[in-house]
Order: structure tokens, then C-alpha cells, then sequence
């Protein structure tokens, strides 16, 4: 740039040095140009000395050549001067290429650096994970250990606390478990034995029926009216007479029945023999399908051709309903008794009603 600078300088002054004769010279020639009344006019002091004159015509082609030489070397010198501009404006240009070509590379670099990073992040990232992982994981076994042991240490009383529970909660399961297996294999030998009792008890008053009948007293109709008409059952406590049907439900039966012999024996009419085996005893049930009406304050009903009136009160666990849903039966044992399969070992005491 200074180089610059003192050769443009350089070339002003060269321009100075050769405009000024020039416009000199250009002025002299006007003045002579001029009419020769003025040239005349002029006063004799005025005019140019000869060795002036010749001084300035051998200057004036002095002047020219140095004019045309300069003129020659301006472009020679602007040549110079832009050859030297550009020497010393390339390495500008190429530090602006260069700056500009860096400046629109960086993005680009810096994408690239960037995705070169997210690469190796992304490749390093599982690496890094798993390293991470397994130090974690070395690092927590311990405590983990520490954990478990601890908690197996804490959950030892609470697991023997739970036992004892669970079996303190299992023993009644277990002894109720126990006894119903215990109770369903009881159960078929207990219903053999219930049965075999049944068929016992069915078959003693049968048997001694068959005895019996054999030795049974004979009494005339006459007779058994007048037992019947003085209530002749209720020698020893009997069951008093009621109004209604459901009044012969009772809660203390066991007490409140009485036997024939408890009675006093039996004084009622006695179906003949041939008469009762066709139609009663055990192998001879019937239903009554309604309710007994009421005759002398008990129960009457009707089977077999004959007329019956219930002497007992029936305990209180049998059905409401038990005349009509119930196998029924009558049975000879020192007198009449009925009986109920549903409920084996109880008999009614019961007279032929006149």
C-alpha cells in the first residue's frame, strides 16, 4: 500500500510538471496570434528578449519529449501500478476467498463434526449403558445381599409368627375336616345300624302281635263301649283331652306319654286276628291325606275299615304336616300303637273307637 501511495504521488507531480509549460506555451501562442496594432501597442519593455526566446524554443521540445515520455510511461506505470496492485491485493483476495470459503465451510464442518459426535454418542451410548449397568449392578449386589439378609433376618419371626397362625387356624379346619370324614364314614355304618334297628322294631311288634294276638283277651262290643264312654285310657296320667288338632303337639312327649301298660292295660275293642294281618302292621303303611277331625277331644281317624282315635300327643319335632307326607303304620304291643317310619321307636297309643 505505501508503494502505492509514492507512486501516485509521483505521477501527480510528473502531470504538474508538464501542464504548466504546456499552458504557458498555449498563452504565448494567443498573444501572438493578436493583431499587429497590439503587438505594436505594446511597449518596447514589454517585449520578450531574444536569448529569453531562444532559451524557451530550445526548452519547448525539451518539454515535449519529457511530455510524450511521460505520457508513454503512464501506462506503462498504471500497468506497473495494477500489476503491483494486484500482487499486493492477491493475497488479500485469496485470504477473503480463503476466509469466505472457511466461513461457508464451517457450518457445513460443524454439521458434519456434529453428526460425526451424535455418531460416536450413539455408537458409545449402549457401551456406555452397559458399562454403567454393570457397575450399578456390582456396586448394588452387595447391598442387595445386605437387603435380603436383612429381611430374611426381619421376616423369620413374622414366617414362625404366620406358622403358629396358620397353624393354630388349620387345627380346627383340620379336626373338622377329620371329624366329617370321620362322620361320612360313620355315616353308612350308622344308617345300617338305624335300619337294622327299624327292621328290629318292626318287626318285634309283629312278633308280638303274632304272640299276642294268640292270647288276646275276648271282649264284646258292649264292653268296649263302656271302657271307651268312662275314658277308661287315662288310668295312670294319660293326655287330657283339646279342642283343636294343633294342640296335640308337645314339647316334653317323652314325659307325657304313657304306655298301655302304664295305662293299666288296654280295655278297647280287639280286631280279629285274621282281620289285622290282611290290613295293618308294618308291611301295611298308609297316609291319611287330611287332618284327623276331633271326637272326644282327640284325633279320629279311619283305616282299614275301622275307626281310631290318637290317645298321645306327637312329639314336637315331628312335621306339621306329618299325616299327610309321612309312611304311617299300626302296630299291636298289649294294645294298638301308631307309628311313623320316618321317626322309628315312637309309637301313639291308640283304641278302636266305638
Amino acid at each position: 500500500m505505501q508503494f502505492a501511495r509514492s507512486t501516485s504521488t509521483a505521477a501527480l507531480f510528473l502531470l504538474f510538471a508538464t501542464i504548466v509549460p504546456a499552458y504557458a506555451q498555449h498563452g504565448d501562442q494567443k498573444e501572438q496570434a493578436k493583431p499587429g496594432g497590439q503587438q505594436a501597442a505594446r511597449p518596447a519593455a514589454q517585449q520578450p528578449r531574444p536569448q529569453q526566446q531562444q532559451r524557451a524554443q530550445q526548452q519547448q521540445p525539451q518539454q515535449q519529449q519529457r511530455a510524450q515520455q511521460q505520457q508513454q510511461q503512464r501506462p506503462q506505470q498504471q500497468q506497473e501500478q495494477r500489476a503491483q496492485q494486484a500482487q499486493q491485493q492477491r493475497p488479500q483476495q485469496q485470504q477473503q476467498q480463503r476466509s469466505q470459503q472457511a466461513q461457508q465451510q464451517r457450518p457445513q464442518q460443524q454439521q458434519q463434526q456434529q453428526q460425526q459426535r451424535a455418531q460416536q454418542a450413539q455408537q458409545q451410548r449402549p457401551q456406555q449403558q452397559q458399562q454403567q449397568r454393570t457397575q450399578q449392578a456390582q456396586q448394588q449386589r452387595p447391598q442387595q445381599q445386605q437387603q435380603r439378609s436383612q429381611q430374611a433376618q426381619q421376616q423369620l419371626p413374622q414366617q414362625q409368627q404366620q406358622r403358629s397362625q396358620q397353624a393354630q387356624q388349620q387345627l380346627p379346619q383340620q379336626q373338622q375336616q377329620q371329624r366329617s370324614q370321620q362322620a361320612q364314614q360313620q355315616l353308612p355304618q350308622q344308617q345300617q345300624q338305624r335300619a337294622q334297628q327299624a327292621q328290629q322294631q318292626r318287626q318285634q311288634p309283629v312278633q308280638q302281635a303274632q304272640q299276642q294276638q294268640q292270647q288276646q283277651p275276648q271282649r264284646t262290643r258292649q264292653q268296649a263301649v263302656a271302657w271307651q264312654q268312662q275314658r277308661g285310657w287315662q288310668q295312670g296320667g294319660g293326655w287330657q283331652g283339646h279342642t283343636t288338632f294343633q294342640q296335640g303337639r308337645d314339647h316334653n312327649w317323652a314325659s307325657d306319654h304313657r304306655s298301655w301298660a302304664q295305662r293299666g292295660g288296654y280295655g278297647g275293642y280287639y280286631i280279629p286276628e285274621a282281620t289285622f294281618s290282611l290290613s295293618f302292621g308294618s308291611q301295611h303303611w298308609f297316609r291319611m291325606h287330611s287332618q284327623p277331625a276331633m271326637y272326644m277331644g282327640y284325633p279320629r281317624f279311619s283305616e282299614g275299615g275301622y275307626s281310631f282315635m290318637l290317645l298321645d300327643p306327637w312329639p314336637e319335632y315331628w312335621a306339621a304336616n306329618w299325616y299327610d307326607t309321612d309312611d304311617l303304620y299300626i302296630g299291636y304291643d298289649n294294645g294298638y300303637y301308631l307309628y311313623d317310619r320316618s321317626y322309628p321307636g315312637v309309637g301313639l297309643a291308640l283304641t278302636v273307637a266305638m
